[in-house]
């Protein structure tokens, strides 16, 4: 076994795997080596920067050690290379990649193009490679009874200081939102430094999982609150929220699709009122998404989001009987008529992406509700993020 994990993630770079997707990109080996070795050292980066966070690490071993990761992941990497990978691998390697990196995926893996000289398409799927890799190895590592939860936020630490020779300027740069500014790099390979160096990176980690949530980002008028206390409100929220959605597992559609989702998610839980024929559709029932996220007080989406709109797609693609409506909902804070239009936009803008993703377009409409129906408290930063939503209300089932 490598000594290090980089070290063992860039001997699973075989020339076959290199040459495979070096043909399916366009680009020369050279550059999609390079951009490999950033993009693994970028994945591991993230990882060391919330060492710290127990819940984040949670999440993560259970993705490594649930179904069809480990081995079995590792020797599907030459189908990943070629483009023939199945749904259900570039499926689980797209939400590792949304958990780990969040709103800064696209960032990333523009970086990385520019420092490896590959077109920006082509550094998005080397991101898309990279996963897999760090997630098919991790998990043969847990698989040997070399890795568990506890010990996997030590073994990303120690593994900071082997980053420094892969990871291009550019993502050094972007990484520093995991750490302190203006190198994170610097920071998380100083194994001598105190705990406090590694507090930091941690707060700012829980500050991208709480970005997952779309409602941390809406409109709002502004308000001169220290980076402290924003960090502090951030980590609080990702932890309960993150906690609230219970571990990933495997589930199948009655069309045969295997979704892997939390327990506690919306995603569960929209299948369970489907299927129960006692469970008649109403006026009052409505199914909150619970892992979007929006570009501040505009209504695009992030790449984050693309995970949960996938499930939900494949979700009513399986019960082609359903027909929802998509409500969009802000808090009271700011300007009324602004608040109404963007709750419009928002939920829009998620009708568009389900439809693009094969729901059939007359099976669903949209709605804005702007600040209407709190189901919370907006004298309180508690309850407005309660009702700063997106939700769902079946129609027919």
């Amino acid at each position: 076994m490598s000594s290090s994990l980089i070290d063992g993630l860039l001997s699973l770079a075989t020339p076959q795997i290199m040459g495979a997707l070096s043909s399916r990109l366009g680009e020369s080996e050279s550059a999609v080596q390079k951009g490999l070795q950033g993009g693994l050292a970028s994945i591991l980066g993230a990882l060391s920067g919330k060492a710290e966070d127990g819940d984040f690490l949670k999440m993560i071993f259970n993705m490594i050690t649930g179904p069809g990761a480990g081995a079995s992941l590792l020797s599907s990497l030459g189908s990943v290379a070629s483009g023939s990978a199945s749904s259900a691998v570039t499926d689980l390697g797209s939400k590792f990649l949304s958990l780990v990196l969040g709103s800064q995926q696209s960032t990333v893996a523009s970086a990385i193009g520019s420092s490896s000289g590959l077109k920006s398409s082509s550094a998005t799927s080397i991101l898309s490679m990279a996963a897999p890799m760090v997630m098919g190895l991790l998990g043969q590592r847990a698989a040997e009874g070399n890795l568990n939860a506890a010990s996997l936020g030590s073994l990303l630490k120690a593994e900071a200081p082997s980053l420094q020779r892969f990871l291009p300027s550019g993502v050094s740069g972007i990484l520093s939102g995991f750490g302190s500014a203006p190198a994170a790099a610097a920071a998380i390979a100083d194994e001598t430094a105190s705990g406090m160096k590694w507090l930091v990176p941690a707060l700012l980690g829980l500050a991208l999982l709480g970005g997952l949530f779309w409602f941390l980002n809406q409109s709002k008028d502004p308000v001169k609150e220290s980076a402290k206390t924003i960090e502090t409100k951030v980590e609080d929220t990702a932890k309960s929220m993150w906690a609230a959605l219970g571990e990933f597992f495997k589930r199948k559609l009655p069309n045969g699709v295997e979704l892997d989702i939390p327990k506690l998610g919306v995603e569960n839980k929209l299948i369970d009122f489907i299927e129960d024929a006692s469970k008649p559709v109403d006026k009052t029932t409505w199914f909150d998404f619970d892992r979007l996220l929006f570009d501040t007080a505009k209504a695009t989406l992030q790449p984050a989001s693309q995970a949960q709109l996938s499930d939900i797609a494949n979700i009513f693609k399986a019960y082609p009987k359903v027909k929802v409506k998509v409500g969009g909902y802000t808090d009271n804070v700011g300007d009324k008529a602004m608040n109404q239009k963007l709750s419009e936009e928002r939920a829009t803008n998620v009708r568009a992406e389900l439809v693009k993703l094969g729901v059939e377009a007359d099976r669903l409409t949209a709605e804005g509700y702007g600040e209407e129906h709190p189901i919370a408290d907006n004298t309180t930063e508690e309850g407005r993020q309660k009702n700063r939503r997106i939700s769902m209300r079946l129609t027919e089932k």
